[in-house]
């Protein structure tokens, strides 16, 4: 018996939510879409924590970091792929006479948002880092994505024309976030070498190109009901693919070279550092001789330095 290539997702998970049936949906084509590039993140997954694990532990802040923006983009687009994660929503105003997307309920994947809110700040977390901002900047970023994530999910889930009032204040969001990244992060990473300088131009660059056509793809797809849901699919699946795997691979390969202390982060590892060996020492000393003289003047050797540990 010959090997039979078969996608049940959506006849295992039909179209109905919550007493409502999304008859502007995804086929098979769409589905094994998603499919795929779960695929490709899982993969890129472990392609990134096996580079890491040839690096000393304190430089694999980058590799987690991407390695868990490619692991949870993969969960979501499983979870898309099988037709889960996403709720019927009504068209309203924005009926199509387009037999692609005509229909009174448009499947939105609410799990893509989720996908986004944990995995959109930490891509700005790699960006400004290798920038070197400071951390109140990086925090105010973080928050401003936030922002822009949930009013495009709220955008989304709205049936009436109020959706763009959300659209608009993502948008502004997203205009803040490019600001930083091709104005101050830019300007900050520029004195602190020709190689993070070029990391960060090549990561920034891509990020804030990518980032600017995802307004479009949620124009034409949760917001006007334009493209059908597979198309959707493949517009977000080619987005999130150059952003999470090619912009990881990217970063990952600029940094190949670079030491974290450079961008201020003091990283200690309890294997070869000097100040925690001493600090043992110090505890073994104690105990050898019934009372805690290593510890005892509040003095181990860490008070006096400051350092932007991560």
């Amino acid at each position: 018996m010959g090997f039979q290539r078969r996608n049940n997702a959506l006849a295992s998970n039909p179209n109905t939510v919550n007493g409502a049936t999304a008859d502007i949906a995804i086929t098979t084509h769409g589905s094994d879409f998603y499919f795929a590039i779960s695929a490709a993140m899982t993969v890129s997954a472990i392609i990134f924590l096996g580079l890491g694990q040839r690096q000393p532990r304190r430089n694999r802040v980058f590799h987690y970091i991407t390695s868990a923006v490619v692991l949870v983009a993969a969960i979501a687009y499983f979870t898309m792929g099988a037709n889960l994660g996403f709720t019927p929503i009504a068209v309203g105003p924005y009926a199509r006479a387009n037999p692609k997307v005509s229909g009174t309920y448009r499947e939105i994947f609410y799990v893509r948002y989720v996908d986004w809110f944990i995995t959109t700040p930490l891509l700005l977390l790699d960006l400004l880092l290798t920038a070197g901002m400071p951390w109140p900047t990086i925090l105010f970023v973080v928050v401003v994505d936030e922002i822009m994530i949930v009013t495009g999910l709220v955008g989304a889930l709205v049936t009436s024309r109020y959706k763009w009032g959300f659209f608009a204040f993502g948008c502004a969001a997203l205009t803040y976030i490019i600001y930083q990244l091709v104005w101050s992060a830019r300007r900050h990473a520029a004195p602190l070498g020709a190689d993070i300088r070029k990391c960060f131009f090549l990561c920034g660059t891509l990020t804030a190109f990518l980032w600017l056509l995802y307004p479009i793809a949620w124009g034409l797809s949760e917001g006007g009901n334009v493209i059908a849901p597979d198309s959707e699919a493949v517009f977000y699946g080619i987005l999130d693919f150059l952003a999470k795997p090619v912009f990881g691979a990217l970063l990952i390969w600029g940094h190949r070279g670079i030491d974290p202390a450079r961008l201020g982060l003091q990283i200690r590892d309890y294997e070869g550092d000097g100040v925690v060996d001493g600090r043992e020492k110090e505890w073994g000393n104690g105990v050898g001789n019934g009372h805690g003289n290593g510890v005892s003047n509040g003095n181990d050797g860490v008070d006096g330095q400051h350092v932007n540990a991560v």
